[in-house]
């Protein structure tokens, strides 16, 4: 089985076909390096993809008491591309997954660094970071860490995994749902444990981070569901913060929206791809910039 290894000595499962420009794929906190298969037979054809599974995931090492926080998982991120010898790539991230990777992005641009992100991919970004939920979010997720331990992976999918943004996964596609729930309840209950105390329930609000956002300029592609409801602003923000951003909203869709509505997510991202190679100019004209009713934080209360 191939690994490789981070710079604090984790060994991280990842697997790769095709070739052409590398684009690494990133999963949420729900998923493993299996929930991207469907991106995978759609862009190996063109693309050299690679996906991996987290720490705390296995075939990757679960540590037992390691780092698991936000800066810790796109540091993993840099150490994939590294040891792989990928010197820039497109990455594709959906929910935690796409944290790790508008870190990655974020560590770059206020660095002042060459980016070796040819472009980023944003999907279901920003559960937990508006200011009306996140302490409530951070708490929350300190309770799920505890449930996993106690009860284990199965409670985690017969809960977590029936949160009200999956079941328009449920309702559309029940074996491709049946499927992404049995791979859920085989996680490690220690890591994912691990992962919702330490990354989900630690990491940054967005809402503080957009001044370092903005300083972010590769062409970004953001993806959310309508009915994932705690995306929708955090996607706005992003949009409204990064100017060489697009965004994608797919009708009548939840959280998990690369499996969920496999055909419209390669499609977007596809198209989105092309006009990177191409070279497209992604930089919003300052002209199609009025000040926001709303503000960069999506809402006046906030």
């Amino acid at each position: 089985m191939p690994f490789v290894t981070t710079d604090d000595g984790v060994r991280l499962y990842f697997e790769e076909a095709g070739t052409g420009t590398p684009m690494v794929f990133v999963h949420e906190f729900a998923g493993d390096h299996r929930s991207w298969e469907p991106q995978i037979r759609f862009f190996a054809r063109r693309y050299r993809c690679i996906v991996y599974s987290a720490r705390g995931y296995p075939p990757s090492e679960v540590p037992e008491a390691g780092n698991y926080s936000q800066e810790r998982v796109w540091q993993d991120l840099r150490c994939l591309m590294d040891q792989l010898n990928l010197d820039k790539a497109h990455l594709v991230g959906l929910s935690m997954g796409a944290f790790a990777c508008l870190h990655f992005g974020l560590h770059h641009a206020t660095q002042g660094l060459a980016s070796r992100a040819l472009s980023l991919t944003l999907a279901g970004c920003g559960t937990g970071s508006h200011p009306a939920v996140y302490e409530d979010f951070k708490a929350q997720s300190k309770v799920l860490a505890h449930d996993i331990e106690t009860l284990g992976a199965e409670h985690l999918a017969n809960t977590y995994g029936m949160g009200p943004s999956r079941l328009q996964f449920k309702a559309k596609d029940p074996r491709g749902y049946d499927e992404f729930n049995r791979h859920l309840a085989q996680h490690s209950a220690l890591g994912s444990a691990r992962t919702s105390s330490g990354y989900q329930g630690e990491r940054p609000s967005l809402y503080a981070l957009t001044e370092q956002i903005a300083r972010i300029n590769v062409p970004t592609l953001i993806m959310t569901g309508d009915e994932d409801e705690p995306c929708l602003e955090p996607s706005l923000l992003l949009k409204r913060t990064i100017t060489t951003s697009v965004l994608a909203v797919l009708p009548g869709s939840g959280h998990a929206i690369n499996l969920e509505e496999p055909l419209l997510f390669n499609q977007l991202l596809a198209d989105f791809l092309a006009q990177v190679r191409e070279g497209k100019n992604f930089e919003r004209p300052v002209a199609t910039r009025p000040v926001s009713i709303w503000g960069p934080g999506g809402d006046p209360r906030a």
